[in-house]
């Protein structure tokens, strides 16, 4: 029944009726976003990556919040940093908030004071740089990226987000007092007060995924699903706030332990409304990937040639005329595939040394285009595994001697031709 109802929803969102040139066509069109979104929270990957950024957010918030205390010590802002933590566990109520507020804040100080020991603040240390890890990779995820940062690329950038996180949010806090000081005070300093969270968490989400991911984040698609999650932000604390204040069950069954499940729930629910936004400034970037999902993408081995000529085909050309480098997402584009096929190949080639991909997905020839033979190429295509175990071999004569001729039919056509000789034949 799912499966039919699935089914039904693709060919009414990706069908005849999302192409009209009506108004029709175009809502269909629009609410592909949505939907694509949906369907993917549905699937369960991304509830199960918010799962465990719950237990990683909860093992490094102290030390995050220690080294944003470093950071606010140098620039006199002290003492802001209370607010932005009861307002992150505003939507546990204003008791359950307060309380968690003050044990973490506890926790805080004694880390900051040294309490800890140099070991168990580099323990410490060292969880909240896997915790940012983990976040990458669930971003990386969500932005099919195949590739991810270099170890000492990742150290370097891990640290430099340490640092102008907690400076961006002290520049959103002078800068909010600065505006409520001014002259139109009178005026406008409510609506300041009830926009400034917002705002807030939108400019955070923005920086996040911009930077996050291992690959180029466009302003406009990141500002879009920063927007979309931190209005969802708003609107599921409202909701969990009313939750909370309003059953007794929760406190009846926990006692105690109460705020301590409302945390880890209301931790889970923002980590979902996080990945969400990513996923939808994602399908913003390449609304190619809004029919396929998470789906992995299978094509068949003649498609995996093709596409691995033309990949090569088109890298050479660009290295012989001149120009800018093609990217992977460019390539899709030019192609017409979903970037995860044309990057998966890519990967392939670049393993087997005829490619050379870049940290900004650029693609260059792994060595001369003289020395790149096709059937090096096809052979690359042609050899990509499933992942699973091979049949065991059994002598067929008749197929043996067809499958020998096939490889030999196909082998004379190549000969020693190579990828210079491919470009230089007249179009």
């Amino acid at each position: 029944m799912w499966v039919r109802t699935w089914n039904a929803l693709d060919r009414f969102f990706f069908g005849p009726s999302s192409a009209g040139p009506g108004a029709l066509g175009l809502a269909v069109r629009f609410l592909r976003y949505p939907y694509a979104v949906i369907r993917d929270l549905l699937h369960g990957e991304i509830n199960l990556r918010a799962m465990v950024l719950v237990y990683t957010t909860l093992l490094s918030l102290i030390p995050l919040l220690a080294f944003a205390l470093a950071i606010f010590k140098v620039f006199g802002a002290r003492y802001d940093l209370q607010p932005i933590v009861l307002e992150f566990f505003g939507a546990l109520g204003e008791k359950g908030a307060a309380e968690v507020t003050s044990r973490v804040m506890g926790f805080v100080n004694r880390v900051s004071n040294g309490l800890v020991g140099s070991v168990g603040f580099a323990v410490l240390l060292w969880t909240l740089i896997g915790t940012i890890k983990r976040v990458e990779d669930s971003f990386n995820f969500l932005w099919r990226v195949e590739q991810p940062r270099s170890f000492a690329r990742r150290i370097a950038e891990y640290v430099g987000l340490l640092i102008a996180g907690p400076l961006l949010v002290v520049g959103f806090i002078g800068l909010s007092h600065a505006t409520l000081g001014g002259s139109l005070q009178h005026r406008f300093s409510g609506l300041s007060l009830n926009l400034a969270p917002y705002l807030m968490v939108t400019a955070l989400f923005t920086f996040l995924y911009m930077f996050i991911p291992n690959t180029r984040v466009r302003l406009a698609p990141a500002l879009i699903g920063a927007s979309t999650a931190g209005i969802l932000w708003a609107a599921v604390g409202k909701m969990f706030t009313a939750m909370v204040v309003y059953s007794t069950r929760l406190s009846i069954v926990y006692a105690g332990f109460a705020f301590i499940v409302a945390t880890l729930l209301w931790t889970y629910f923002g980590w979902l409304i996080v990945l969400a936004g990513t996923q939808l400034s994602f399908y913003i970037q390449n609304p190619s990937y809004l029919q396929i999902g998470l789906q992995r993408l299978t094509l068949s081995s003649v498609e995996l040639e093709q596409l691995a000529l033309k990949i090569m085909y088109l890298t050479g050309q660009v290295h012989v005329r001149g120009g800018r480098l093609l990217t992977v997402n460019g390539l899709a584009g030019t192609l017409g595939l979903p970037g995860i096929g044309v990057a998966q190949i890519a990967t392939a080639l670049e393993k087997a040394g005829l490619l050379i991909v870049t940290d900004n997905d650029e693609l260059t020839p792994g060595r001369d285009i003289g020395q790149i033979k096709l059937q090096e190429i096809l052979e690359v295509a042609r050899n990509q595994k499933s992942g699973h175990f091979p049949a065991r071999g059994a002598p067929l004569p008749a197929v043996d001697r067809l499958t020998g001729q096939l490889e030999a039919a196909w082998r004379a056509c190549c000969g020693s031709r190579s990828l210079r000789d491919l470009l230089e034949e007249p179009a």
